[in-house]
């Protein structure tokens, strides 16, 4: 892998440009003075308000799971690739065509890359979910802790596999500086993952006897860590997440929601009846998250790739709750006395 390179980047290309990160990464750097050149490649235009904020970008309609990506690398002498294009957050739930896409416009892009001289930057959006979920996970995942119970489907799987095939590139073109951002789950008020649509429940179903340990990235940071990756040319993986951690029984609590405790096999298909067709579904890949959590660790994120979130946690929570439209079904004073009343008749049995 080649080392971090000081230069800033002059022509940068984004793939991904119709979703969220993507998009509002392409308007960030567009507005960058330092960058001539900035490209969004995606095979769907984005949103005209998106659009407009991209500013001077050049947006390129490709499909990034055919060799035409290759070709625009050396038309336009791209030194800097940012492959957002990952499909982690879309509210479709997980299928063969989404990890093919996932998988094949991967070797597509590094393929690509190596064919490509003037590439000498490659950044990867990844995700906290490589490392799965289970009972014997250690307290913090560092980078190079490797998943207890490795995901064997669903977007852990893929990007394993993905950032398999970005490591191999750094190894066949150690002139390119490789760095792999792994965000925890993200929340905020204008994204939508599955994750919101499942603490946007009046009724939250949880799984009985388990209290899962949660970090949560805002939106906002998640931006800015891979505006801040693809600026720095720091090569390496990354862990990326809000300080602080909250149990999920006080996220729900903290939201004014219900929590309904079920068996972990009901989890998904429960909470599928309580939402609408317009949510991203909880899928049974992310019971395991759900039962046992996941924390990270940042201490490299910190000191090494030099980037620090403004939201912690519990901030990325209260926003969320602030700003998306949630709307409490029990207030902090109802759960208060609620609480006190269980405690007084504790008390009384005793």
């Amino acid at each position: 892998m080649a080392e971090s390179s000081a230069e800033s980047p002059r022509v940068v290309l984004v793939t991904g440009a119709s979703t969220f990160i993507g998009g509002y990464l392409v308007a960030r750097l567009a507005a960058n003075p330092d960058i001539e050149r900035v490209l969004a490649v995606d095979s769907r235009v984005p949103r005209k308000d998106l659009l407009r904020r991209m500013g001077c970008a050049e947006f390129l309609r490709l499909d990034i799971r055919r060799p035409t990506i290759a070709k625009a690398l050396a038309t336009y002498d791209v030194d800097t690739v940012v492959h957002a294009a990952t499909s982690i957050v879309d509210t479709a739930p997980h299928s063969s065509a989404i990890k093919e896409f996932n998988v094949v416009s991967a070797m597509q892009v590094c393929a690509a890359c190596q064919r490509t001289p003037s590439v000498k930057r490659l950044v990867l959006r990844s995700t906290a979910m490589v490392y799965g979920a289970s009972a014997h996970d250690p307290s913090h995942f560092s980078e190079e802790t490797r998943a207890r119970r490795e995901p064997k489907h669903g977007y852990g799987r893929d990007l394993l596999d993905v950032e398999g095939y970005v490591r191999g590139l750094g190894r066949r073109r150690p002139d390119i500086a490789i760095t792999i951002v792994r965000p925890q789950a993200m929340l905020g008020p204008r994204i939508n993952t599955r994750m919101s649509s499942y603490l946007s429940l009046p009724v939250v179903p949880t799984v009985i006897g388990y209290q899962p340990r949660l970090q949560f990235l805002h939106e906002e940071d998640a931006l800015a860590a891979m505006e801040h990756a693809t600026l720095a040319g720091k090569a390496g993986t990354f862990n990326v997440a809000g300080e602080g951690v909250v149990t999920l029984t006080q996220a729900i609590r903290r939201i004014g929601h219900i929590e309904l405790p079920v068996p972990a096999g009901l989890l998904a298909p429960i909470s599928g009846v309580f939402q609408d067709l317009r949510s991203a579904k909880l899928r049974s890949s992310q019971t395991e998250f759900l039962t046992y959590g996941r924390v990270l660790d940042t201490t490299r994120m910190r000191t090494e790739l030099g980037f620090v979130p403004k939201y912690t946690t519990l901030e990325t929570l209260d926003d969320f709750i602030e700003r998306s439209g949630v709307t409490p079904v029990l207030g902090a004073d109802a759960w208060r006395g609620l609480e006190q009343r269980v405690v007084a008749a504790a008390h009384q049995l005793q």
